[in-house]
């Protein structure tokens, strides 16, 4: 992996490939990890993974995070890589710091997607969760959190044919120094409604869901419907589509940024 100082911190990334520039955000308890299977489904494009502040090999400062801090280590980022503009796609954690991106710099942007996220804000109840989250991180360690985490981010088709991918993501989810999860846990929790940002762009936007993600279902992604939008279901998948059916989210992904090149 290479790396670079954003705001004080390291940024670790994966850099590969060449033409339109790709930057792809993971979920929490990820890390760049997370894409390893469908980067070879993106050839043609110049494709940007970092590690999240806070997660795999990048810092991770003791702390409460923001979703606003961690996009402006995107943007840091993509000025150390001379990269103008870029599409920006994000899984889940990664959703949100996609929309808080392109709530505040747009014309950085050829075109913006989220992945297994929403523009909703945390409900109630799943801010009681974060703060539960928290807890289980501090009491019993990352370890126990991650193997409580895990098994429910996977449709249940895949926990009975493709054990191998819940070990992997827990494999990864175990790298995740505990600051750094604790940290993303409370940006998350703190974050603010962003659908407006989504009906309210002129963007090409990607919207993907799983058809059987049980955290975050097509209703809560699915949140606008305009010309510029496009919306994909993926057959099979829970909340992780990049390990579960890693051929048809690449597929996904270089359908749309194919339209963005012929226009």
């Amino acid at each position: 992996m290479e790396k670079v100082q954003c705001n004080g911190s390291t940024i670790c990334y994966v850099d590969q490939g060449q033409g339109e520039p790709i930057i792809l955000l993971h979920g929490f308890c990820g890390s760049s990890a997370y894409w390893e299977q469908v980067l070879p489904f993106l050839q043609g494009f110049r494709v940007i993974v970092p590690d999240l502040r806070g997660h795999g090999r990048s810092d991770a400062p003791m702390g409460s995070y923001t979703i606003e801090q961690m996009a402006d280590d995107v943007l840091l980022l993509m000025d150390e890589l001379d990269i103008p503009k870029a599409a920006l796609l994000g899984h889940s954690l990664g959703g949100y710091i996609t929309l808080s991106f392109a709530q505040r710099y747009a014309s950085r942007l050829n075109a913006f997607g989220l992945i297994h996220s929403t523009g909703y804000p945390d409900s109630d109840e799943a801010k009681e969760k974060r703060v539960q989250a928290v807890s289980t991180i501090q009491g019993e360690g990352i370890t126990a959190f991650v193997d409580g985490l895990v098994p429910g981010l996977f449709a249940p088709d895949t926990k009975d044919n493709k054990p191998e991918c819940i070990q992997r993501a827990k494999e990864i989810g175990y790298l995740t120094p505990p600051q750094g999860a604790i940290g993303a846990a409370q940006a998350m929790r703190e974050r603010p409604d962003r659908r407006d940002v989504l009906s309210a762009s002129t963007l090409p936007i990607l919207l993907v869901a799983g058809e059987k993600d049980g955290l975050i279902p097509a209703e809560r992604t699915f949140t606008t419907d305009h010309d510029n939008v496009t919306q994909y279901v993926i057959e099979g998948a829970g909340h992780m589509s990049m390990m579960e059916t890693p051929e048809k989210l690449g597929e996904v992904i270089t359908s749309f940024m194919g339209r963005l090149t012929n226009e």
